[in-house]
């Protein structure tokens, strides 16, 4: 899809709750003008990483991109903030398209639970005692029990957060892989995880559920006490993010690496 991203494109302003994030929105507004989301060529969020996130699942209906700038912590997902040259910044930016991950979990009471993760779906272990978990890929059995603090499969968008911090590996953006990573395992104790195919479907059961609690996590949406979740990738629904040339999240996925 064609982006507008001429000097007259429509801008919608939207930023997270804190100050700085809305005294940029202000004055952005102010120079810029705006207008809604659902009206915007381009959409331009203020905060941080989580808020990006929030704000990608918040208008995956729309056609508009999203272009970040960072008035949060990390913003590994957002550009440098600079209230000036904004438009001449939109006409030169670079989009990519990432897909998230549908989450189905069930829970210990039988109820079910469906969310989507950009970054990645992770389990953990509620309670003091360590998660015993039983992997399946696409079907059949690949781990007859992890016993960990928990797992998570993380897309490549995501893999220098949660997944990275957890020793996972940095995945290339278009590599079509998802990162399978384990959190703290005690047994088997070397493994260290799994690259599989974008379209692996990966089941995590949940072993003595009632003596050892997990909870699973899909982008900050929390299940608690789950039984079974069964991830995979959703082609069908791209996520568009602009970048300030030579910063997209290629050149970003690579730099991380070196530091």
């Amino acid at each position: 899809m064609s982006v507008d991203k001429s000097k007259q494109a429509k801008l919608a302003f939207v930023a997270s709750d804190a100050p700085i994030a809305q005294q940029a929105k202000a004055a952005l507004t102010s120079q810029y003008g705006g207008v809604s989301v659902e009206d915007a060529d381009i959409i331009v969020a203020l905060g941080g990483d989580g808020f990006m996130l929030e704000t990608l699942h918040g208008t995956q209906h729309l056609p508009a991109p999203v272009y970040g700038m960072n008035r949060g912590t990390v913003g590994f997902l957002m550009n440098s903030f600079s209230a000036q040259g904004l438009r001449d910044r939109l006409a030169k930016a670079e989009e990519e398209v990432i897909n998230p991950l549908h989450m189905a979990a069930t829970c210990v009471d039988g109820t079910e639970h469906k969310a989507l993760a950009i970054n990645e779906v992770s389990l953990l272990r509620a309670g003091p005692q360590a998660a015993k978990l039983r992997i399946h890929v696409d079907g059949k059995m690949r781990m007859e029990e992890l016993v960990c603090d928990g797992a998570l499969l993380s897309t490549p968008a995501g893999s220098t957060a949660y997944n990275y911090s957890a020793h996972g590996p940095i995945v290339p953006i278009g590599s079509n892989v998802l990162a399978l990573t384990a959190v703290a395992p005690f047994r088997p104790r070397r493994w260290r995880g799994a690259l599989l195919p974008q379209g692996a479907r990966v089941t995590f059961e949940v072993t003595n559920a009632d003596k050892r609690p997990v909870n699973a996590d899909a982008d900050g949406i929390s299940v608690k006490d789950v039984a079974s979740v069964e991830v995979w990738s959703a082609p069908e629904i791209e996520h568009r993010i602009l970048f300030d040339p030579g910063h997209g999240l290629e050149e970003r996925l690579i730099r991380e690496q070196f530091a």
